[in-house]
């Protein structure tokens, strides 16, 4: 027995390795410094602008969707139509160009609208200005107060803000005096004719060089005339006219202007015969309407004002 145990205890000597503390390297468990920032690598770019593209792209999908239903509920039909946007971006710019040039018309001509008044009080006695009813454009093309209801006509308003059909919207122009007090008091509506004794000597010189015009860029700046355009005339010319010369209530589809292609080639009414003619220029106008031929036409104004051609 004692044998075995000493060759147990020899072989046990035998077989232990002793080892050295100092060599054994023990594991460490560490998490991530959430306090330190990232290191830029390739993979962590490639996140970032997936994340990106991929948020964007929702946004612009929320926004596709939102401005897709304003247009199917919100915007009307008509809108939708080529022409019919090419009109609105017309009158936009023509309306801009009116304003910005009676702006530059009314500073332009402050100096007579200061002499002007003083002469006119001097020349004859009366106001300095004079507004008078005129007809402006008809943005009425079709009656929208009635509808059918089983073959019968109803109205939809109790009553017509236009009482009395005028053929287009009536407007007060303004322009300086031109003729003596009372003018038509005894004669009623009349045409104005050459050495017409109803004229004043002043006035005479105005009409003359168009200067008893300018008050009119008011009228302009107000949105009731353009600059260019078909000159705005009085209820009872136009209803009269509107059933002696053909296609005359057609000049009424755009805005009157200060000055226009008949003002300029045909110079004041004075016979059915000289209105005929600028009803054609009115309709030449307007079927070939474009920003250069306003150009064109305010040229053609200035060398009327300085030579007084076609005045009376």
């Amino acid at each position: 027995m004692r044998n075995n145990i000493n060759k147990l205890n020899t072989n046990t000597e035998n077989t232990t390795v002793v080892l050295n503390h100092r060599n054994v390297n023990y594991g460490i468990a560490s998490g991530v410094d959430l306090t330190r920032p990232y290191l830029y690598t390739p993979e962590l770019a490639y996140d970032l602008v997936f994340k990106f593209k991929f948020i964007m792209g929702e946004m612009f999908g929320l926004l596709f969707v939102l401005f897709s239903t304003f247009y199917i509920f919100a915007v009307p039909e008509v809108l939708t139509r080529p022409e019919c946007l090419k009109v609105i971006f017309n009158n936009a710019v023509k309306r801009t160009i009116d304003i910005l040039g009676a702006v530059v018309g009314l500073i332009l001509a402050l100096p007579f609208m200061i002499i002007l008044p003083i002469l006119i009080i001097f020349d004859t006695p009366g106001p300095v200005f004079y507004t008078q009813l005129r007809v402006g454009v008809n943005r009425r093309k079709k009656d929208r107060r009635y509808h059918q209801k089983v073959g019968v006509a109803s109205e939809q308003r109790d009553r017509d803000r236009r009482r009395e059909n005028y053929h287009g919207k009536p407007f007060h122009v303004i322009k300086f005096r031109t003729m003596v007090t009372d003018a038509e008091k005894k004669s009623g509506p009349v045409w104005a004719t050459k050495n017409d004794p109803r004229i004043t000597y002043l006035g005479a010189f105005m009409r003359k060089t168009r200067l008893d015009e300018i008050p009119q860029f008011i009228n302009i700046l107000k949105g009731d005339m353009s600059l260019v355009g078909p000159r705005p005339e009085r209820p009872n010319f136009v209803k009269d006219l509107s059933t002696k010369v053909d296609d005359y209530t057609s000049r009424l589809d755009v805005k009157p202007g200060l000055t226009g292609l008949a003002q300029v080639e045909n110079g004041y009414d004075s016979s059915i015969a000289s209105v005929a003619r600028k009803v054609k220029y009115d309709l030449q106008y307007i079927k070939n309407w474009t920003i250069f031929y306003d150009i064109k036409i305010i040229l053609k104004t200035f060398v009327v004002v300085f030579t007084g051609r076609g005045a009376c």
